[in-house]
C-alpha cells in the first residue's frame, strides 16, 4: 500500500520563491532576500547595516526611485517602502540597506484614523506613521492587502497587520506587531526620531537592547 505524506497547507519559503520566479506579478516587489528573511545577523556591524537611527532621512526603496528623498505629498494610505539614509564616517550620504531587514513601510492617513495602540507621539501630526516592513513570523517583506483595504498582508504565510492600530496582528501566524519607528519632520524631509519602539525582526528583546548599545557605542 502506498502511503502519502500529509502536506503542510502553508506555502513554504522554497515553494514561494519558485512561484515568485515564475509569476512575479502575483508577488509585487517582494525581493528574494525579503522572501528568505534572515536569521539574527552574524556580521560585523557597519554603518550600512545599522538599524535606523535618529537623524536618518527616509528615502524611497522601490527600484524606480531608490535613494530619492520621500516627500510628504507622495504619501497616502498606499504603502510606500523606504530605506533610512544616514552618513558614513566621512559625512557622505549612506543608505542603510546592508541589512535587508532595515526596509520600512510608511503611510499617511487622514487625521483621526490612526489610533491606539499606535504611539501617536511617534507619528507626524497623527497622520504619517512608519513601521518595519519585515514580518515578525518568518522575515518576509509585507505588502498592502489587496483583499482588505487598509491592512497589510505578508505574501509568505498570510500574516495580516493593521497599520492604523500600531500594526497589530489581525490574522495569520505572526507572533507580534510590526515595530513602529518614531519619525518627525525636518523641513520637507521625513526624519527618524529614534530607535524602533519595539524589537524588530529578527531580534529578541534582549538582542535588540544589545544592538542599540552597540550602535550607540560605534556612533559615539
Amino acid at each position: 500500500m502506498t502511503r502519502y505524506r500529509k502536506q503542510d497547507p502553508e506555502m513554504t519559503r522554497r515553494r514561494f520563491i519558485n512561484a515568485a520566479m515564475g509569476t512575479t506579478a502575483t508577488v509585487g516587489i517582494v525581493s528574494l532576500v525579503g522572501v528568505l528573511g534572515t536569521a539574527n545577523p552574524v556580521f560585523r556591524l557597519t554603518r550600512d547595516k545599522m538599524p535606523p537611527v535618529e537623524g536618518d532621512v527616509l528615502v524611497h526603496a522601490s527600484a524606480s526611485k531608490e535613494g530619492e528623498i520621500i516627500k510628504p505629498s507622495e504619501l497616502s494610505e498606499q504603502l510606500i517602502r523606504a530605506w533610512p539614509m544616514g552618513k558614513d564616517k566621512e559625512g557622505n550620504n549612506l543608505i542603510r540597506k546592508g541589512d535587508p531587514n532595515n526596509v520600512l513601510a510608511v503611510f499617511r492617513y487622514p487625521k483621526g484614523q490612526i489610533v491606539a495602540p499606535t504611539n501617536l507621539e511617534a507619528t507626524i501630526d497623527g497622520e504619517i506613521v512608519a513601521y518595519s516592513d519585515i514580518c515578525t513570523h518568518a522575515g518576509c517583506s509585507v505588502s498592502d492587502d489587496d483583499q482588505q483595504e487598509g491592512q497589510m498582508k505578508c505574501p509568505c504565510h498570510s500574516g495580516q497587520y493593521d497599520p492604523k492600530r500600531g500594526c497589530i496582528v489581525v490574522g495569520g501566524p505572526p507572533p507580534r506587531p510590526l515595530a513602529q519607528l518614531p519619525i518627525k519632520m525636518d523641513g520637507d524631509k521625513l526624519v527618524v526620531a529614534g530607535f524602533f519602539l519595539e524589537n524588530p525582526y529578527p531580534f529578541t528583546e534582549a538582542e535588540w537592547e544589545a544592538r542599540k548599545e552597540a550602535v550607540k557605542a560605534q556612533l559615539a
